[in-house]
């Protein structure tokens, strides 16, 4: 199991193009933890803006009635893909990983599954 600032330092440096990446409290918008960023991307404001979104998504899932789990949340812009993936073991309920990109150097696919890969592994 890693702690949260490995886990960051993993994702920082295993995952091609991150620009940042942040463990965040839904319930508070609160950043827990952060690692890179930049002058154009402060994570804590990022992390407190996607509280809403992933607020958001919970209550359209419950007023739908599905019985889904968030796997995770992608957001692209012109020039970065912002990916939320909610922690699913007991520890991290109320969590989610928050990562940002560079669009022209990151594998999507890669991303995630390296993100599913260190989430799972994750002591918080």
């Amino acid at each position: 199991m890693a702690s949260t600032d490995a886990a960051l330092k993993d994702i920082m440096n295993s995952i091609d193009g991150t620009i940042g990446v942040a463990l965040v409290d839904y319930n508070s918008g609160m950043a827990l933890g952060t690692i890179g960023g930049s002058p154009d991307l402060d994570l804590n404001v990022a992390a407190a803006g996607n509280t809403d979104v992933v607020r958001a998504k919970v209550r359209a899932i419950e007023m739908l009635n599905l019985k889904e789990a968030i796997e995770d949340i992608l957001i692209s812009l012109s020039s970065q893909y912002h990916l939320i993936r909610p922690l699913t073991s007991r520890s991290g309920k109320g969590l989610f990983l928050y990562l940002a990109l560079d669009k022209g150097r990151a594998n999507l696919a890669m991303a995630r599954h390296q993100l599913k890969r260190i989430e799972a592994d994750l002591e918080v």
